[in-house]
């Protein structure tokens, strides 16, 4: 149950946060948001993260209906058992059918949060995808510690 509410989330917060962009800013308007430290800027990308593949956003949200499809054919098979893997599984499949929605409708997505750092800019989705994947790691690396230590030592 967990694992589609955060998917629900993840996707419902996305597509509102965008329409609200859409609204209030001109495409390259910007506003504060946090101090110095975040604004928000409206951008429309035709491609993928970092601007690359410009022009390629219903291929890539083809792309993201396979990936979605994977996904949960191998999560009915058992394979994201765990806290991690399903969240991690959750957050990445909730952050595809945000940017999936909009390639595919409009042919490109809203991206808005920039960071005062100047590497990129991204969405909720976007986020999400990457919280995705932080979960799996942290599976990983935890799986991996918990094969390491000596049977006495494991945690239940």
């Amino acid at each position: 149950m967990l694992f589609y509410l955060i998917i629900l989330v993840v996707t419902a917060v996305d597509q509102i946060t965008k329409v609200w962009i859409r609204s209030i800013l001109k495409v390259g308007e910007s506003m504060p948001f946090y101090k110095d430290i975040i604004s928000f800027t409206h951008y429309q990308n035709s491609g993928a993260a970092g601007s690359s593949l410009q022009g390629s956003a219903r291929y890539l949200g083809i792309l993201a209906v396979v990936i979605i499809a994977v996904i949960l054919y191998y999560r009915k098979k058992g394979s994201f058992e765990g806290f991690f893997k399903e969240c991690g599984a959750a957050f990445f499949v909730g952050g595809a059918i945000g940017n999936g929605i909009e390639r595919l409708l409009f042919g490109k997505v809203t991206d808005f949060i920039v960071f005062r750092s100047g590497h990129g800019v991204m969405n909720l989705a976007d986020l999400a995808i990457n919280l995705g994947v932080v979960f799996f790691v942290l599976d990983l690396f935890l799986s991996y510690r918990h094969k390491l230590l000596p049977k006495e030592k494991k945690f239940q």
